[in-house]
């Protein structure tokens, strides 16, 4: 299968590398093609939110994929805590966090894969704070980001070692992409909480099954599966 990577478009400034990729996609554009930014005016997060990076602060890449895997997130997810190092864990369904000084672990990266199943194609947006100033961010922000310290110069080779990874991961079957996910799953074990038609839940987190989905233990012993959302840590903050 073609490497990732190519062909290559890098803008200095653009609204979503997500949505210029998609609309490469639409084109015909091939399997692995990358789009890359220095600055996102627009870059999105889950739910909506919005990716706020400074520019030149970040690795803010969108990946086309063909034929993509049935647990594309995990698989994505895997490749980047990868590069991140061996103590990156992974929040489910899209977070990678390191450790901070604060009580909660903090986020460094951000993943959105956005689907056409109808299409046969997806796209992985990744947003990984390589060279951020802490300081450069909103003080609401600030204590729940984490950042490699990389220079900005440092992110290009970083991102040739993220593909790398992606593909290395790409090439694995579900079962290690699961094994390997869950050695960095860093809600097993812990009360979380959420919610479901406006109300909150809450439980404790057991992993992820075959599918993705991640289950959880209710106060009643039940267990249910979240396929989608959103989920908090309930002892610290997330």
């Amino acid at each position: 299968m073609r490497k990732l990577g190519s062909p290559h478009l890098h803008l200095k400034s653009v609204g979503s590398t997500n949505e210029r990729a998609s609309e490469l996609a639409a084109a015909g554009a091939p399997h692995g093609t990358l789009v890359s930014a220095d600055h996102q005016s627009s870059g999105r997060g889950r739910q909506g939110r919005d990716w706020i990076a400074p520019a030149g602060s970040s690795l803010l890449i969108s990946l086309l994929l063909r034929d993509p895997p049935e647990l594309l997130p995990l698989t994505a997810a895997v490749a980047v805590a990868e590069v991140c190092g061996p103590a990156a864990r992974i929040k489910w369904p899209n977070d990678i966090l390191l450790p901070s000084a604060g009580e909660a672990p903090a986020k460094v990266a951000g993943i959105l894969c956005e689907s056409r199943p109808q299409e046969n194609w997806a796209v992985v947006g990744i947003g990984l704070n390589a060279a951020l100033d802490l300081e450069l961010l909103p003080s609401d922000l600030r204590a729940g980001a984490a950042t490699l310290g990389l220079r900005s110069d440092e992110r290009w080779p970083l991102i040739q070692q993220l593909l790398g990874a992606f593909e290395q991961s790409l090439a694995l079957p579900a079962e290690a992409i699961l094994a390997q996910w869950r050695e960095r799953d860093a809600l097993l074990g812990k009360e979380i909480s959420w919610t479901t038609a406006e109300m909150p839940q809450s439980g404790t987190a057991t992993g992820v099954n075959a599918s993705g989905a991640l289950t959880v233990r209710l106060p009643d012993g039940s267990e249910i599966e979240l396929n989608a959302g959103e989920v908090h840590l309930t002892a610290a903050a997330d």
